[in-house]
């Protein structure tokens, strides 16, 4: 399939699983954001089992990874997204980009990610609308957190916590020392 340039989201949508494996559509263009390590996986996939458990059992809406949404025309896919029980109606399991913005997105900062890369995406999902933004390093056990309360960076003694999702905690140093 030749590709042209801008791409939408509904193009987005039609390539085949070969070519939008690993990449997000970032102003009309493809980018490659493959690229994790061991540990960005192991990380993502606990906070999935934290989360899901949790948010399941409290019944408050859905985790995901990895799932693509439709930011302003960008189809961005956060390591880890929730939403809330609202928003389950808008959900769509056949399409690969969700026409809706999660309330929580997670990123987990890889090998090839640039601070400034994401917090340009941090400052997108905010302004189409995700409440919560949380981006974890895990070389600086830190966890940069953008709310509606403003931006805070956390260290590992602080507890990763989120109105939006009533309840749940843990302390950031025990999520690394999971790893």
């Amino acid at each position: 399939m030749p590709l042209v340039s801008p791409l939408t989201i509904d193009d987005f949508e039609r390539l085949p699983d070969a070519l939008a494996l690993n990449r997000e559509l970032v102003d009309g263009e493809l980018v490659d954001v493959s690229g994790n390590t061991g540990q960005h996986n192991a990380l993502r996939d606990l906070l999935i089992a934290l989360l899901l458990f949790y948010v399941k059992e409290h019944k408050l809406g859905k985790v995901i990874s990895e799932q693509e949404y439709d930011f302003d025309g960008n189809a961005y896919g956060p390591d880890v997204t929730f939403f809330r029980t609202e928003k389950m109606i808008l959900a769509n399991g056949k399409l690969r980009v969700q026409r809706f913005v999660p309330d929580l997105a997670i990123e987990i900062v890889s090998a090839n990610d640039t601070f400034e890369k994401l917090i340009e995406k941090a400052h997108r999902y905010r302004k189409c609308g995700t409440q919560g933004v949380w981006i974890f390093s895990i070389d600086s056990r830190e966890a940069y957190v953008y709310s509606p309360e403003g931006r805070v960076i956390l260290d590992e003694n602080a507890l990763f916590q989120s109105s939006l999702i009533p309840g749940f905690s843990i302390r950031i140093g025990d999520l690394f020392d999971r790893l």
